[in-house]
C-alpha cells in the first residue's frame, strides 16, 4: 500500500539504529566475499524467525543492512550469543578472511530516543523506520523537520 499522505514513523521508547555492510575489494575473489554475503542472510534469517532476540525490522540493500533494534542490550546480547549465527561467522571471518583484505564489513550503531530522530515518508509504503514502529499522517501543513522533532520530544506524542 502506497500511502500518498505525508506519514512519519514513531517508536515508542529508545531504540536502536545498526548499519552493516561489506565492501568487495576484489570481485575476482569470490570465495572470499560470498561466505561473507550468505552469512548476513543466515543471520537475518534467525533474527526473523526469533523476534525476541531484540530484532524490530530490517531493511536490505546491496552490501548494505539498515537494522532497527528494540535496544542496546539485545543487540550486544545477539552478538555475544554462542549459540547464534553472529559468533561463528565472526569467528570465520577474522582466522580466514580479514589479514587478506578482499572483502571489509563495517557497522554503525545509533541510539535513538524521543525528539532526537525525525523522518518523513511521502508516496511511500511503510518502510524502515515506518515498519519498526508506527506510521502516522503528519499533521500541520508545510511542517518542517525540526518541528517535527520537537514534537516527537513532547511526552505522549
Amino acid at each position: 500500500m502506497i500511502y500518498r499522505e505525508r506519514m512519519n514513523a514513531r517508536l515508542e521508547g529508545d531504540f536502536v539504529v545498526f548499519l552493516i555492510g561489506m565492501r568487495v575489494n576484489q570481485w575476482a575473489k569470490i570465495h572470499c566475499w560470498l561466505p561473507v554475503l550468505r552469512s548476513m542472510g543466515k543471520m537475518l534469517k534467525e533474527l526473523e524467525g526469533n523476534p525476541q532476540l531484540g530484532l524490530l525490522h530490517h531493511e536490505a540493500f546491496p552490501f548494505l543492512i539498515v537494522q532497527y533494534w528494540r535496544s542496546m542490550d539485545h543487540l550486544v546480547d545477539y552478538a555475544k550469543n554462542k549459540d547464534a549465527e553472529h559468533l561463528p561467522a565472526w569467528k570465520a571471518f577474522n582466522q580466514k578472511i580479514a589479514r587478506e583484505a578482499s572483502v571489509g564489513i563495517w557497522h554503525e550503531t545509533y541510539l535513538a530516543s524521543a525528539g532526537t530522530y525525525e523522518n518523513i515518508y511521502v508516496n511511500m509504503p511503510a518502510f524502515g523506520l515506518g515498519k519498526a514502529g508506527a506510521l502516522m499522517p503528519v499533521s500541520g501543513k508545510g511542517e518542517s523537520a525540526s518541528a517535527r522533532m520537537a514534537r516527537m520530544a513532547e511526552p505522549g506524542s
